[in-house]
Order: C-alpha cells, then structure tokens, then sequence
C-alpha cells in the first residue's frame, strides 16, 4: 500500500491499496486507471469504479468533477505502466527474469524451466501463475500490466528469485512488456498464427522480435537455429546468443534422439562432450522444448549432470501431451494443439508409436483466422483414423460454419460433427478400444468456453474425468 501523495504530487495522503483496469474489479482503496482499449474506452466506466469505491482516478480526457481525486496525464496506456512500476516498487528490477516466445512450446518451455529450477522460481503463462506449490489460473497468457505487476511482486515476496514468464507477441504488441530488461530470452519456432491480431506474418515476427531486444547486456539471448525466422532473430538478439538445434556448431547440439511410447532417450552434445538424458517427455517436438530448457540452466550455472538428475523427476506438463490417469486399457492424451504445425507434430508422432487407431477430438476458435481452418482439418484427417469435430471457443461464430472450414474440400469421411464439446469427447471415449489413442486437442486445460461474449465454466479434463466416474 502507499498514499497517494507517495504516487502523485498532489496534498492527499488516503491510502491506495491496489490500482486497476476494469470497473467491476474495483474495491475501496483502488487507483482506477482509464486506459485506452482496442474497442473500449474506460473513461466511459468512470462513475462504475467510484460506485465500486475506487479512491482516485487516473484520466486523460477533461472531465467533470467527481467526489474521487482525478489525475489527468497525457497517455493512459502509457502512465498505468509507471505507475504499476512505482506502485509495486520495479519488481521486475529485482528478479532474475527469463522471457519464452514463440507460436509452439512457449509453455512447456516455461514450466520446464520452472519445474527444473527448483523452490525460489515462479511461473507465469497461459497455465497460470504457479509458486511454491500453489497454482492459480488466469486469464490470458500474459496478463495486463495492472495484474502483471502485481503478480510479480507477488512473487517477490513469497521469496521466489526468478520469474519464468510466457512472453506473447499480443504482450508485446499491447505494450505490456516493454519496461522488463530480461536476463534470459528465449524463442521456440515461429509460425503463423495470432493474425487475427498481427495482420501480417511481418508484425507478427516483428512483436517476438521484442523480447530479444530487451535482453540485459550481460544476459542471454537463446535461438532455435533450425527455426525459420533464425538469422532475423540473430541479427537483432542483445547478450550472449547461445543456440540450440541440430547442427554441429549449436551451444547445445540435439545429437540423437529415440521416441517410445513412455520416454524419449536424447543424446545431446555440450561443449564438444556427449551427455544422453531420459526425458518423460514424448514426441520430437518435446526434445527442442527440452533442449531450450536445459540450455536456460546452463546459462544460470547449473552443471549438464545436475540437469540430467533434474529432468528423470519432472512431471507431466497440463494440458501439453498430458496424458490422462483414468484408464490403462487405451491411451488418453490432453493437448493444446491448435494449430496446423502444432496438431502436425503431435499427430505424426503419435502414428509412430500407435498400436490401433488415432481418434481425434478438435475444432478451431472462432473470430479469428479462417483461413488456417482447412489446413487443421487436412491435417487431422489424414493423420487421424477418426476425428470428431466439435466447438473450441465459437465467440461470435456458428460452430458448424467453422467446422465446415475445418473439413474445407476433403473427400474425406472419416468424422463426424458433435456441436457439445462435451458430448463430444463422450463419443470419442465410447469409440475407444483397447490400445487405441484418443486425442482431445484444442484447448488444454482451459477453464472456459468462449460463447458470444461470455466465457462460461468449462474444463476438458474434468469432462474427462466425469465420464470415467460414472
């Protein structure tokens, strides 16, 4: 808490408790920040915060007197970043901070890292925030900078050193990252999505490109050299650039690598010395997800051979390849995966390792790039033995029209359509025999459906769960 004569030159000293965007969070003791939205302007919801208790407002338009201090400054937007910062006392300034970007992998990437580091390291991303055992969700994979900061201090001061945060090219297009010097960035592979947002695959690149510039000189900038966007990010990464990929002059080489239906057996090369690493985690894509992680502990000084201890002991990630606890007869697997790059890679290795057929559950999120709907669909289809098309987040869009973009003009009859995401993971399940794999993709561990408007109570894995209890 600080008064706000502590945050403003003004002779008021009421006490603020915690500054805020939108209206309806406001409780006593608020600052209420009128930031500039793509479709909202917040100066419309002033009289909602001082109903709310809001005990100042912070405007950038002239308005009427108000029973509540209002502090005009130029740039909204610009002037919720400072005073978050001074508010919170720079938290951001006083933590070891590590940043992931990229289209696939940024989470599991994260909590990786997360995971091998250890007590003092917390988690922010599209999984929530997670530190010292405690997990809570959240909303958006990097949050505005009204919660960010708050979070960050958060973490601070339940004694976490290190924060490991998803970085998304949005974050950085919303202006929301832009104070953060970090010690380590990192990037996954870049492919298209988020256009919705970014126009083009340009701005999109451009966004990620970022993080890399906001790396502390002393700090590192990691790549994926095998990535398509390499030499760009090369060319403008700040620090020391270490790489990762399959080529003999990468930091960390990915040597060898032996995918099982349980385990990956890695051999990677480290400083012209072989080290072979078993990981839980399955599929090609998890050995560069790996590999990005265990070049992050190398650059913070952790010994090849402490990470190797490290790795046989980490969980499986939620949401990303998770695979379900409710039966042994067959497989259940929870992912993310909803692009064509991301379904792809899990698809194909899936088809290396199955026994009986592949059985697919996914859609594709309305209000946002149609045009990649057919390319998921041919993917699925062709790599799939049975696929059941359902909703993921229609929003303003009729779901049967997005499945129709999904199939496209595939002469393929190997689905069906079950509108109920609900009804229709219980078909697939049904479906299952023994050693078969059911895929439900899509959405992870999400805790919401996104209907017009609304973002209803919703959850894949307790779906899952459900029909293995009755």
């Amino acid at each position: 808490m600080k008064k706000l004569s502590e945050l403003y030159d003004v002779s008021d000293d009421r006490i603020i408790k915690g500054i805020k965007i939108n209206s309806k969070d406001i409780e006593p003791g608020d600052i209420f920040v009128c930031t500039m939205g793509v479709t909202a302007d917040r100066h419309d919801f002033i009289d909602e915060a001082i109903n709310n208790g809001a005990s100042a407002i912070i405007v950038s338009k002239d308005i009427p007197a108000k029973s509540v201090p209002l502090i005009k400054v130029k740039d909204t937007n610009l002037e919720l970043r400072k005073l978050c910062a001074k508010f919170y006392d720079y938290p951001y300034e006083k933590a070891y901070m590590i940043g992931v970007t990229g289209t696939n992998g940024k989470t599991t990437v994260a909590e990786l890292i997360y995971m091998l580091l250890g007590d003092d390291t917390a988690y922010i991303g599209t999984n929530g925030r997670k530190y010292k055992g405690k997990h809570f969700s959240m909303r958006n994979t990097t949050p505005d900078v009204d919660r960010l900061y708050k979070y960050f201090k958060e973490f601070l001061d339940n004694g976490c050193s290190t924060i490991c945060m998803e970085a998304s090219s949005e974050a950085f297009f919303r202006h929301r990252l832009d104070d953060i010097k970090y010690d380590i960035a990192i990037l996954t592979n870049v492919t298209k999505d988020h256009l919705n947002v970014h126009k083009t695959i340009e701005n999109y690149v451009s966004c990620k490109k970022e993080l890399f510039k906001q790396v502390k000189d002393t700090g590192f900038s990691i790549l994926n050299s095998n990535d398509l966007y390499f030499e760009e990010f090369k060319s403008i990464a700040k620090g020391n650039i270490v790489t990762y990929g399959y080529n003999e002059d990468d930091t960390l080489m990915i040597k060898d690598y032996d995918l099982k239906r349980n385990e990956t057996i890695i051999t990677f090369k480290y400083q012209d010395q072989d080290y072979k690493v078993i990981s839980p985690l399955l599929g090609s894509f998890n050995v560069e997800n790996l590999a990005a992680a265990i070049i992050t502990l190398l650059c913070k000084g952790l010994t090849f051979n402490d990470i190797i201890t490290r790795v046989k002991n980490i969980k499986q990630i939620e949401g990303r390849m998770e695979i379900m606890p409710f039966t042994d007869e067959y497989t259940v697997i929870l992912d993310y995966a909803h692009t064509e790059d991301a379904l792809a890679n899990i698809l194909t290795f899936l088809n290396t390792v199955k026994e009986g057929r592949i059985i697919t559950v996914t859609g594709s999120a309305g209000g946002r790039e149609r045009e990649k709907r057919p390319f998921m669909g041919k993917v699925v289809l062709e790599n799939s033995d049975y696929v059941v098309f359902t909703m993921d987040d229609p929003r303003n869009e009729d779901p049967n029209k997005i499945i129709d973009d999904l199939i496209g003009e595939s002469k393929m009859t190997n689905y069906e359509r079950i509108i109920n995401r609900e009804e229709a993971i219980y078909k697939a399940l049904s479906l299952a025999k023994p050693k078969d794999i059911i895929l439900i993709a899509g959405k992870g561990r999400d805790d919401y459906m996104a209907i017009g408007d609304k973002y209803l109570p919703y959850n894949d894995y307790d779906v899952i769960k459900k029909y293995y209890e009755h």
